[in-house]
């Protein structure tokens, strides 16, 4: 790990800090090494860090790191029986091995897979874990008052940064000898390898579980486009590009929208948003069994370092027994419940502006407020999650992504909102228009709202495709150049390389990885787009695939190529992100039955050709109404109403008929899901049985009465010189 000083630190208190900092990492048992580098007239001070056998030991027991028994038999020798060849599959050197695994003890070191060769024990993934959890637990001075962990240092600039190593490059004489970065630069970030599997072994091995699970999510919700893109595509082309070869009348266009085909893609997509997430659930459940991370408990989290910093008391942890940075709960509610009045507030001003600039505007100008307000609420939520002062960083997160969700949302998703459910309900009619601050109500086009609602959505949805990836793709690279220009002198600028600074230096001029918070909450605001509205744009999830075969492939290269390596976090799944793709479905199911009971006029034509005539033949003239006597007697407006402007039976009959359709729509969607909940387990069969077979090997080896032949109880096998190849840097 590296910790990096440049110099920021430089007032007595931060010296004070830093020295005592370093004193007690060496009293713990890490090796130091410094190194001092001259960049753009500052002097930087990298510190190499290092854990020795005995400390790596110490901390893999204390934070229940996973070690391996036992090597799991491959499937590859039943995929060969099979003599199926896979076009997306390739052929990644150096796969890893699978394990069963137990928690790490000292005194059954001789019952572990490969506890004879100490430099490979333990992986880089977990030596990386050990020195992040000495680093965040080291105290610098008062305890009580918070000041303890890396973290807390470099938000207080006694350091500037703290990173694992990247692997550098070499020139490999084999496929074998190759790195695992270089493996993932290979077969992973490359635009070639847009067709194929992703290496999520490799990726695991390099990077920890966290971040493998969101390319395991995105790789597994991207395969799964592909059948909901293929039959939108077909409901797309069978449907809706005859009518325009009949006609190009606006009428005419809004019936490819309102058709068999809509409803069917609607409870398709329905069926299919829960399916995909009970499939990815039984999914996750395989990976983390397989990564070791199944029974996963996190170890007692430490208080924030902003929490640490700001609050106004201690009191003893029930748990540690330590005093501990404490914030009063009764205050943390106060500030959560106008937090949430905050909330409410802007998410008002979000639906107003959603009615405002759908009447005013055109939807491009649209695009560019939605994303305007994002980068502000994202900005407000930050502001109002650190103001409520909550003590651990899980904590936080959660409280973060829920209240960016909740503004993103909104923020996204009002106008189309607007235009499927209230747009041209409440008009009025001719002599009697409803106006709302003055401005008369608008009406939806002579295709009906569904033709409004699909430019609107392919306008908000592509568009913001393209111009993430845009920024994706241009951003990090000016950046990292800016970056690297700033760090080096003018006269190194154009010709200093990669071979003349040290693997310090050059993960030190790489971007600061941001965490996975903004992948995630771009693909889950698409999952809403082709759930909740997709009976207005069928289209959506093939722009979301091609979307996606993009966007993982710009994330890999940030990851390999552009950011420092990630300090290595285990994870069970993918959080409060499950939950959030849950409500979307949910919603997804209510959105869409109303959306085809209310919007479309498939519903009043089923009713006028079983009520009236079956060809259809006077069904535009069923649904126009005519102008009060005393207003034009010549003015035909949309709706179902007599002479006089009251409502005719035929409106209760549609209300009556058009609720109906929602309740059994929705009904049979969740009934059909539950089913599957029930059908599909959570669990597949063959991991129920892989975790009673890693329990019972985990139970015989850390049984007490057994011991290695030719070792007396608690013999242990001999020191020898621990590792002096540095894993972590601090700058």
């Amino acid at each position: 790990r590296g910790v990096n000083d440049n110099g920021t630190g430089n007032g007595a208190t931060q010296r004070k800090w830093r020295e005592q900092f370093l004193s007690k990492l060496k009293e713990v048992g890490l090796l130091q090494e410094q190194r001092e580098v001259r960049k753009a007239k500052k002097r930087i001070h990298f510190i190499l860090l290092s854990a020795p056998w005995s400390v790596l030991c110490y901390y893999a027991e204390e934070i229940n790191l996973k070690v391996p028994l036992e090597v799991k038999p491959s499937r590859a020798a039943v995929t060969s029986l099979l003599s199926l060849p896979n076009p997306l599959s390739q052929n990644v050197p150096n796969p890893p091995l699978e394990y069963y695994t137990c928690q790490f003890r000292t005194n059954k070191l001789e019952r572990f897979l490969g506890s004879s060769d100490k430099e490979t024990f333990f992986k880089t993934t977990q030596r990386h874990q050990v020195l992040y959890e000495i680093l965040a637990r080291t105290p610098y001075g008062c305890v009580n008052r918070g000041e303890v962990g890396i973290d807390r240092l470099i938000s207080e600039e006694v350091f500037t940064a703290a990173y694992p190593l990247h692997e550098m490059p070499d020139n490999p004489v084999s496929l074998q000898s190759l790195g695992l970065r270089q493996i993932l630069h290979g077969y992973w970030s490359k635009w070639s390898c847009w067709r194929r599997y992703q290496p999520l072994g490799h990726i695991r091995a390099y990077f920890g579980e966290k971040i493998a699970l969101y390319f395991a999510w995105i790789g597994f919700y991207t395969a799964w486009l592909l059948p909901a893109s293929l039959v939108g595509t077909l409901i797309f082309l069978l449907e809706h590009i005859p009518p325009l070869f009949v006609s190009f009348v606006s009428l005419q266009a809004g019936l490819l929208f309102d058709n068999w085909g809509t409803v069917f893609l609607s409870l398709f997509m329905s069926l299919w948003a829960v399916t995909f997430l009970e499939y990815w659930r039984r999914t996750s459940s395989t990976l983390t069994h397989r990564w070791g991370c199944s029974e996963f408990e996190d170890i007692e989290e430490r208080p924030r370092p902003e929490f640490s910093a700001m609050a106004p008391m201690t009191m003893r942890n029930t748990i540690t027994g330590a005093e501990e940075p404490y914030f009063p709960e009764n205050k943390r509610l106060n500030r959560t419940a106008a937090g949430c009045m905050i909330i409410v507030i802007m998410v008002n001003l979000l639906i107003f502006r959603a009615g405002t600039i759908a009447s005013i505007s055109a939807s491009v100008l649209n695009l560019i407020i939605i994303l305007t307000l994002s980068r502000i609420y994202t900005s407000l939520a930050g502001i109002l999650t650190r103001w409520e002062m909550h003590r651990t960083q899980t904590k936080y997160e959660d409280m973060f992504i829920l209240k960016v969700f909740i503004f993103q949302f909104v923020n996204f998703y009002s106008t189309p909102v607007y235009i499927a459910f209230f747009k041209g309900r409440f008009v009025g009619y001719p002599g009697m228009y409803n106006t709302l601050f003055g401005l008369r109500n608008e009406e939806c086009g002579a295709g009906g709202c569904l033709i409004d609602l699909a430019q609107e959505l392919l306008v908000i949805m592509v568009g913001k495709q393209m111009i993430n990836n845009v920024h994706e793709f241009i951003s990090p690279k000016v950046q990292a150049w800016w970056q690297r220009n700033k760090m080096r002198t003018p006269q190194m600028a154009g010709t200093q390389t990669m071979m003349d600074v040290s693997p310090w230096e050059a993960d030190y001029e790489l971007l600061v990885c941001e965490g996975l918070f903004g992948e995630y909450l771009e693909m889950v605001l698409q999952f809403g787009f082709i759930t909740i509205f997709v009976a207005a744009c069928p289209l959506a999830p093939l722009f979301a695939l091609m979307n996606n075969w993009v966007e993982i492939r710009l994330d890999a290269q940030k990851y390999v190529k552009e950011f420092r390596r990630p300090v290595v976090e285990r994870a069970q799944d993918i959080g409060i992100w499950f939950h959030i793709l849950q409500f979307i479905s949910h919603m997804a199911v209510i959105s869409n039955a109303f959306l085809i009971a209310f919007t479309s006029s498939f519903v009043p034509r089923l009713y006028y050709r079983y009520t009236r005539d079956s060809t259809l033949r006077g069904f535009v003239n069923f649904t126009l109404a005519t102008a009060p006597l005393s207003h034009n007697s010549t003015c035909k407006y949309r709706g179902f109403r007599d002479d006089n402007g009251d409502y005719l039976p035929e409106y209760f009959h549609l209300i009556a008929i058009r609720l109906s359709f929602v309740v059994v729509f929705e009904h049979v969607v969740f009934f059909i899901g539950r089913l599957i909940d029930l059908t599909v387990s959570d669990i597949p069969e063959e991991v129920e049985i892989k975790i009673k077979r890693e329990y019972y090997m985990a139970k015989q080896a850390l049984a007490e009465n057994k011991r290695r032949p030719g070792l007396s109880a608690g013999e242990q096998p001999e020191e020898t010189d621990p590792s002096y190849h540095f894993d972590s840097l601090l700058v």
